[in-house]
């Protein structure tokens, strides 16, 4: 499959921007390459919005699905480094799927992503599904690589904020995932999902968002 693995850990917030500079830093000198050195991650990639909220978006590639709720990950969890947890700490609108990986099409990943949030009803997870594996065909469109269906786990998806126990109606969201070359050739791509009448009424947000850098578990340093 285009994306590596069978799980993935999608994280997306904003950040007052008093403490912006501070927190992409430590995201690119320690917390992304933290995380690919858990047993079982593969890879994570980090964004930013080029037009969508929240402004920083993140997507981290495990083996399994089951990674994200194994003891090396949970061990990581509780031991944040003072770095992190004082980044965390100012993290506002936060998002956090912990999602299995159902459909990917197509071969590689891109420059630019296209994101869209759906709330599946409570029936007809697999009538949904279907529906989505037609429209996630990157064959045909100009400019996407790879097409992606991620779906939720609502008990595991839970934000690492202080509000993390309240009640949360998006926590069994789907998220469809639109690899591109460019930001301009996401837009065309959504339509099949955004503008397509049987799937709109699903649709809680849409984005589209540049790659700012990606590491995998082969380039973190030996020994």
């Amino acid at each position: 499959m285009p994306i590596a693995g069978q799980g993935m850990l999608l994280t997306s917030m904003d950040i007052d921007s008093l403490h912006e500079a501070e927190f992409n830093r430590w995201y690119d000198r320690e917390h992304l390459e933290e995380r690919v050195a858990i047993d079982g991650f593969l890879e994570a990639r980090r964004y930013v919005a080029h037009d969508g909220k929240p402004k920083y978006l993140s997507l981290y590639s495990t083996a399994t699905f089951e990674v994200l709720e194994s003891p090396a990950y949970r061990t990581a969890l509780a031991s944040q480094t003072d770095w992190s947890k004082a980044n965390i700490a100012r993290f506002q609108n936060m998002i956090r799927g912990v999602a299995r990986i159902t459909i990917s099409r197509g071969v590689g990943r891109g420059a630019a992503l296209g994101i869209i949030r759906l709330r599946p009803p409570a029936e007809g997870a697999d009538k949904l599904r279907a529906a989505l594996r037609e429209q996630l065909d990157p064959a045909a469109r100009d400019g996407i690589i790879s097409m992606h269906l991620l779906e939720n786990d609502p008990v595991l998806s839970k934000p690492l904020t202080p509000d993390a126990g309240k009640a949360d109606p998006g926590a069994g969201d789907w998220f469809v995932l639109i690899d591109a070359t460019d930001v301009g050739a996401v837009p065309a791509a959504a339509a099949g999902i955004t503008g397509n009448a049987a799937l709109k009424p699903l649709v809680v947000t849409s984005g589209v968002y540049r790659l700012l850098w990606d590491v995998a578990k082969s380039d973190l340093p030996r020994g």
